[in-house]
């Protein structure tokens, strides 16, 4: 399974506008594809449902592969950095489901799960992964709730979970304001929405696909459907797919997510797509000591490895199956 090709602009605003005028004989004509398909059926169930409180938020996270990978190991302790972000979340109303082909070094919590991943069809398999998971979300005990598909690198600032849960948004959430390092320079770079003085400035969610925390209602089939097919796109589908299904995403009101570039295992770099946003860094880099100050207390990182990870042996990663490992 690939990626899903995005659709052409002219294409996304024409259908947007028939589904805003209720011309559904429009939206026909304009041949939706299926992630489209599914946001028109997700919108015509919402139309007759009240929206119901979310009380908690499900992150899901594809994780990469033994056997694609130079260092195993680093993948763990960068798994391990991700969690740590959401358990130190000073509100504790969330859930992560992790799918790979091996377990790696989870925390203990009961939060947290694993979900094995078994499908051999070779090359890139995180749209793979991340339609498995998403099959998964009929099996959590979660009522309504958010959920966001998240990078298994990337971090989460403290507050996000909270402030998510506490302005209840009908639709859900978009990352507009981020926070880009670069791991080589340790440069950090704030991403946002363009300005006048400075139109070259992108939003976080064109950048990294942790940026979207998307309303989910499980008594309604269409709606777990609908993230499926949404998530086969890139990110920079999320907003427009989540608008036409009617669950219009609300920006975040500070930087909640902190994507790292050039750590030698970036899935972007194995697609050769991270020189630009090295370039990024570079040119929209914070300087300002008492800022990054700022950024640094957001981020509650353990400053020793935990025993499970430094006993690890930094090896070239080999795939296995963990015979213990069981799905959610």
């Amino acid at each position: 399974m690939a990626q899903a090709p995005a659709t052409p602009k002219w294409h996304r605003a024409a259908l947007s506008l028939a589904a805003r005028a209720g011309r559904d004989d429009i939206a026909d004509r304009l041949t939706p594809v299926p992630s489209e398909a599914a946001a028109l059926a997700l919108r015509h169930a919402l139309r007759t449902r009240v929206p119901a409180m979310r009380r908690q938020v499900i992150f899901l996270i594809p994780l990469v592969g033994p056997e694609q990978v130079g260092d195993w190991r680093a993948v763990n302790i960068r798994l391990r950095a991700t969690l740590q972000c959401m358990i130190a979340q000073d509100d504790p109303h969330w859930q992560a489901i992790v799918c790979c082909q091996e377990r790696p070094a989870l925390p203990d919590d009961r939060r947290i799960h694993f979900l094995p991943f078994d499908d051999p069809t070779p090359g890139n398999d995180k749209w793979r992964k991340l339609a498995a998971l998403y099959g998964q979300l009929d099996r959590l005990d979660t009522g309504p709730s958010y959920v966001m598909s998240f990078d298994a690198d990337d971090l989460m600032r403290q507050g996000m979970v909270r402030e998510m849960l506490r302005r209840q948004a009908p639709g859900g959430y978009l990352v507009q304001q981020g926070l880009v390092m670069d791991d080589a320079t340790g440069v950090i770079a704030l991403a946002d929405a363009p300005t006048l003085r400075e139109p070259m400035r992108k939003p976080f969610w064109k950048l990294c696909g942790s940026c979207a925390a998307v309303a989910h209602d499980p008594d309604l089939p269409q709606s777990a459907g609908f993230l499926q097919a949404m998530t086969q796109h890139e990110h920079r589908m999320f907003p427009y797919l989540a608008a036409l299904a009617g669950h219009r995403l609300a920006p975040l009101s500070f930087p909640a997510v902190l994507y790292v570039l050039n750590h030698g295992e970036n899935f972007g770099a194995r697609r050769g797509r991270v020189s630009f946003k090295t370039k990024f860094v570079e040119r929209f880099r914070i300087d300002d000591p008492e800022e990054l100050a700022r950024i640094a207390q957001g981020f509650p990182l353990p400053e020793e490895l935990p025993e499970d990870l430094a006993a690890m042996e930094p090896a070239q990663g080999q795939a296995g199956q963990n015979p213990d490992a069981q799905p959610v």
